[in-house]
């Protein structure tokens, strides 16, 4: 007899013996939700789903080397190309280290010739001027403007500030010492302006700071991690000479906005602040420029 849907009508049987019970067949169905746990369907799913995830595990394996050689092919020729390009950035640095050394010199000797030509023009200016009362009065008058100008070097009793930047802290992830943000410079311009405005109001009579006489067109300003006064750079530590009567002028100038802001400074950032006074305080003359005055074409 054929059995239908797998099932064998004769399974399970054995032949007749007498006094023996008859063995009731199993059918292969039930045999098979005993055996098999799963579905042949879900069974053929889930294994067609496994050889999915193999085959794409095996494409992202090789997406993944494609990627790292990629990567380290683009590497190997940056390398070869910054090789290839360095001689000729340290040759340029070079050249332009070169200019502006020569640069500094030319600016030098431009700046020495013009100051013999000052003492000569004055020197001679004198000589023809001192002979009369009148060219006597003009002489003092020029003098005094001169003085007001900072045009002339000056030697004298003072006053002397000496502040020093701490630099950079030996802990370097400790930002909480960062006047600005990425940088380790704690003094800055405005901190040296306020200081000369109130060495002005103490009563100096003629100021320098880095050795820079302060005159009528002379400023302070910042120029990215330095300092320039009159465009020349300072560095620390910064010496502030105020000529002047000494005590009084320090009385008044510790008392003054200059001074508070630097000691709050040395107790935030550890700024070095040294303020005494001198007896002989020499200051340089300050250059004297041209004063050139727009006007409105037609008048």
């Amino acid at each position: 007899m054929t059995s239908l849907g797998g099932y064998d009508p004769e399974a399970g049987r054995r032949a007749h013996e007498a006094n023996r019970p008859t063995l009731i067949p199993v059918p292969g169905l039930l045999r098979s939700l005993l055996s098999d746990h799963l579905d042949p369907g879900y069974q053929a799913a889930a294994d067609a789903k496994e050889q999915g995830k193999q085959r794409k595990s095996w494409q992202s394996w090789a997406w993944q080397i494609a990627g790292a050689v990629l990567i380290a092919t683009v590497f190997v020729a940056a390398v070869a190309q910054a090789r290839t390009t360095a001689p000729g950035v340290r040759e340029q640095q070079h050249v332009l280290s070169g200019s502006v050394r020569s640069a500094e010199a030319d600016v030098s000797d431009v700046s020495a010739r013009r100051n013999d030509l000052a003492e000569q023009v004055d020197s001679e200016r004198r000589q023809r001027l001192e002979g009369d009362v009148r060219g006597q009065l003009l002489l003092g008058k020029l003098d005094e403007a001169n003085f007001a100008a900072a045009a002339t070097p000056v030697i004298g009793p003072g006053l002397q500030i000496t502040v020093t930047d701490p630099g950079m802290s030996a802990d370097l992830s400790d930002v909480s010492k960062e006047r600005l943000p990425g940088s380790q410079q704690v003094i800055l311009d405005r901190d040296l302006q306020q200081v000369v405005n109130s060495l002005w109001v103490s009563g100096a009579e003629a100021v320098s700071v880095g050795g820079v006489r302060i005159g009528p067109n002379v400023t302070i300003r910042q120029a990215g991690g330095g300092i320039l006064v009159d465009n020349q750079p300072i560095s620390s530590p910064y010496v502030i000479l105020a000529i002047g009567p000494p005590h009084s002028v320090q009385d008044v100038f510790e008392r003054s906005p200059g001074v508070q802001r630097l000691r709050l400074l040395e107790g935030s950032y550890g700024v070095g602040v040294n303020v005494s006074t001198s007896e002989a305080l020499t200051l340089p003359a300050s250059p004297v420029r041209d004063v050139n005055f727009a006007r409105e074409i037609g008048q």
